[in-house]
């Protein structure tokens, strides 16, 4: 079965952004699904079950953090790896991140070398 990567985010800019910066995963298989909000990728991710998900905070009609908390501490989803990426670095942001249930917390811009090497490091590549 090949691993999924979602990508959701309000801005087509940083979907694509991110899809061009893993596209050489693409040559092992992965598969790549994006979501344009937070109801959407909560939907992708009940039904697509991906490896790994790279969730933006600010998005409409449900935030990253309901989305992740969702996943992990009401479906119990701890298979799914999520990468928060927000504007919001304050360390504020950063504990409501944890509490969330995020594997990891990344602030934007993001530097494309440490999206690579988590994508890596999470689908075992």
């Amino acid at each position: 079965m090949p691993s999924k990567v979602l990508i959701a985010d309000d801005e087509a800019f940083n979907r694509l952004l991110i899809e061009q910066t893993l596209e050489n995963f693409e040559d092992q298989g992965i598969e790549f699904l994006t979501a344009e909000n937070g109801v959407k990728a909560l939907k992708i991710i009940q039904d697509e079950r991906p490896n790994l998900v790279f969730l933006d905070v600010m998005m409409p009609k449900m935030n990253g953090f309901d989305v992740c908390t969702t996943i992990k501490h009401e479906l119990k989803m701890e298979g799914v790896y999520i990468v928060l990426l927000t504007a919001k670095g304050q360390e504020l942001d950063r504990l409501q991140g944890e509490q969330a249930g995020a594997n990891h917390y990344m602030t934007k811009p993001f530097n494309p070398d440490e999206l690579i090497a988590i994508t890596a490091k999470v689908l075992g590549l």
